[in-house]
């Protein structure tokens, strides 16, 4: 029978509906509390020690050649709207002074550049990017006013992002205190997100050649030669499967950026342990503008740990922590030893 009148809407007599199920309730006491505070401060700082010895086992060198020696004729040549498309070279000198042991990247970075601008960052079509034809033809509206060119030729790759690519190209010297002059091999390939590489980017199909697959397209306005000529070394490394292209489409998350531009070659003897110290030069082909944003470019020579790259933010961040709590856990005794157990301190 259903119960009626007043007491109609009250709950069952359970343990459950009337909160009657056994619970646990922390007692916080000095006795409990004060020794994780100090766990937790010991903890952060051995943390951050071993963080930061992980990290200070890394080697890293910025090369800034924006308009250091040579280059400073190409960075007012790019200034010029008349030359923008003139070649320019320049090659900058520089020495390592300790050797970089193991594996050795080199990337690229720029400094002002906002690839996170929520329309720079819509301004491409991903349909286009995995090689669907008639989005190759007809890009996406996202990608104006780099969609088409000036006689409405459909853009490939279309958008602001793929048409500000990086495209100084670099090329580094070793220097030995005797014998000829060594050009340092790198690895130009094999550098993306397997995932980007093999799902996110693909060229057209096509029976013929991948220039009769982008026939109908024209390249993005700021470039200097077309999609499918990228790479004239690695003909496989062209079209929107281009490692270069590929770095460049997954935008950075801060103005202040590098990207991967190669691994050293370790397969030459001179290079079979790593960088070894002395004098290096590297060659640039500079083309890329930063006047405009002013901005600054950089050549950057890293090595890494299973951490990653010379990067102090978590370690110092577990030190900070760790001595604050660590502080926090001293005020707190401190207050426990002056008010006592009982609290009857606190009267005075």
């Amino acid at each position: 029978m259903l119960p009626y009148g007043p007491f109609a809407r009250r709950p069952d007599n359970s343990a459950f509906k009337q909160q009657r199920l056994p619970a646990w309730s922390p007692s916080l006491t000095p006795y409990t509390v004060l020794p994780v505070f100090y766990f937790l401060a010991l903890v952060c700082v051995l943390l951050g020690v071993w963080l930061l010895i992980t990290v200070q086992s890394t080697h890293q060198l910025k090369i800034d050649y924006t308009d250091s020696g040579a280059c400073a004729t190409c960075f007012e040549m790019r200034n010029d709207p008349t030359k923008v498309k003139m070649n320019c070279d320049c090659v900058i000198n520089f020495s390592v002074p300790k050797a970089f042991q193991g594996d050795v990247f080199i990337y690229y970075g720029l400094i002002n550049f906002h690839q996170n601008l929520r329309r720079y960052m819509k301004s491409r079509d991903d349909a286009q990017l995995v090689g669907r034809k008639n989005s190759l033809k007809s890009p996406s509206s996202y990608c104006e006013p780099f969609a088409y060119d000036e006689n409405a030729v459909p853009i490939a790759p279309c958008g602001a992002v793929a048409n500000s690519m990086f495209n100084d190209s670099f090329t580094l010297t070793y220097h030995p205190p005797a014998g000829d002059s060594v050009n340092v091999p790198l690895y130009r390939k094999g550098i993306t997100w397997y995932t980007d590489k093999n799902v996110k980017f693909r060229n057209p199909s096509t029976n013929t050649t991948l220039q009769q697959a982008f026939q109908g397209t024209a390249q993005p306005l700021f470039w200097q030669k077309p999609v499918y000529e990228l790479d004239l070394v690695h003909p496989h490394n062209n079209g929107f499967i281009n490692d270069d292209l590929i770095v460049w489409m997954r935008e950075a998350a801060f103005p202040n950026f590098k990207k991967l531009y190669g691994i050293l070659n370790r397969a030459h003897a001179t290079f079979s342990y790593g960088l070894p110290e002395g004098n290096y030069s590297i060659a640039i082909s500079y083309n890329f503008p930063v006047q405009y944003f002013q901005g600054r470019k950089e050549v950057m020579l890293s090595t890494v740990s299973w951490f990653g790259g010379q990067n102090h933010f978590l370690p110092i961040a577990y030190l900070v922590s760790g001595g604050l709590i660590f502080i926090v856990a001293i005020v707190l005794t401190a207050v426990y030893v002056k008010v006592g157990r009982s609290g009857k301190n606190m009267e005075e």
